[in-house]
């Protein structure tokens, strides 16, 4: 598929669907999209609003404060130590860096891109902006030949899993022997909820347990909209193989792809403060313990979902049946089909609601059920 035939935009498939919903005379429940609903910390905002006298070019690859902050960071809160500032770079959000790496790598037609099976879309339209393929598979044994970059996603969106140390060794060894660089998407790593992930940290593909002390090949993507409120702020950064990260700074210097200098300065306090992280994994996990009893009552199971931002479930028939049941209720989810071709029977719910908003939800579901 050319750059000029991308699909249309899956979520414009949910308007009549969002319509119902907020048809319903107590409003809609809106559990479709990832979006924070909770205020921006005060730390953070008063950082931004010290650093509006902006008048200069910010700089592409991070101000000196920040990129400490960014390895300082890896240290304290991910075990990933050795980091220095040539391993690590600001980015506009972490959607656009996933969008456009396929493409910063140089990739084009023959290359893949291997994504996980159920999938954030913009890996498979990552690979499509670049004109390479894109190939959905969770297992290293089945990543062809002619593999160029692979990405993993732990805590995974839409599903909730978590790749473990030896998991994700495996998949940066098989990586290593195609010679493809190894992304991993690792945004909701602070969100950790069930199974070991409650008391252990998710590791990162960055740990030295994984590469062996050695990141050649090997980036992580994180962003700071979910655990700091960010989203508006568009704040991400990425770290890794040096090598890897100054080809992509030399390809964000020419396009003018610089994080504005305000933003900058609150990402790092974002990054140094940790009280409000976990004031906000707090909020998630209330919610959480509300909405997943509901949705069982109401007869979906809960598949994966240990860690991360989403509830991924299944009442065993099409999604998009559950999705109209739904928004009967007043409540909008996202369908499974959003998420690749192997789970077109599950419905991705998202935490990101008021408190209010979830007890609403469980009220509804409780009173009527979805069949």
């Amino acid at each position: 598929m050319a750059l000029g035939e991308l699909p249309d935009y899956p979520w414009d498939q949910m308007a009549s669907f969002a319509a119902t919903a907020k048809a319903h005379p107590d409003g809609i429940v809106d559990l479709s999209i990832g979006s924070p609903v909770d205020p921006t910390p005060p730390v953070i905002r008063d950082a931004l609003a010290a650093a509006t006298d902006a008048h200069a070019y910010p700089q592409t690859a991070g101000t000196p404060l920040l990129r400490e902050a960014v390895v300082d960071w890896y240290a304290r809160r991910r075990g990933v130590t050795g980091l220095t500032e040539a391993n690590v770079l600001p980015t506009i959000g972490s959607k656009e860096f996933v969008a456009w790496l396929p493409f910063t790598l140089g990739l084009g037609e023959g290359d893949v891109v291997v994504h996980p099976r159920a999938a954030y879309p913009t890996y498979a339209m990552g690979a499509t902006i670049a004109g390479a393929t894109s190939f959905a598979s969770d297992d290293p044994d089945e990543w062809p030949s002619n593999t160029r970059l692979v990405w993993t996603n732990s805590p995974g969106n839409p599903d909730g899993s978590v790749l473990d140390v030896d998991a994700l060794r495996a998949a940066v060894s098989r990586a290593r022997e195609l010679g493809a660089v190894i992304a991993g998407d690792e945004c909701y790593a602070e969100l950790g909820w069930a199974g070991r992930w409650a008391s252990e940290p998710v590791p990162s593909i960055l740990d030295a347990r994984v590469t062996g002390g050695d990141p050649t090949g090997v980036i992580a993507a994180y962003s700071l909209s979910k655990q700091s409120n960010l989203a508006g702020y568009r704040a991400a950064f990425a770290a890794g193989d040096p090598a890897v990260i100054a080809r992509l700074l030399t390809v964000r210097k020419q396009a003018g792809m610089m994080p504005p200098a305000p933003v900058q300065a609150a990402m790092v306090a974002a990054l140094g403060d940790d009280t409000h992280v976990a004031e906000q994994k707090a909020r998630y996990g209330a919610r959480r313990s509300v909405l997943r009893p509901a949705l069982e009552r109401a007869g979906l199971r809960i598949d994966a979902s240990e860690a991360g931002l989403y509830l991924w479930a299944t009442e065993q028939r099409d999604g998009w049946d559950t999705i109209a049941a739904l928004a009967s209720r007043g409540i909008l989810a996202g369908p499974g089909h959003f998420y690749g071709d192997h789970f077109p029977q599950h419905v991705r719910f998202s935490l990101t609601a008021t408190d209010e908003r979830i007890a609403a939800t469980a009220a509804r579901l409780d009173a009527s059920g979805l069949r």
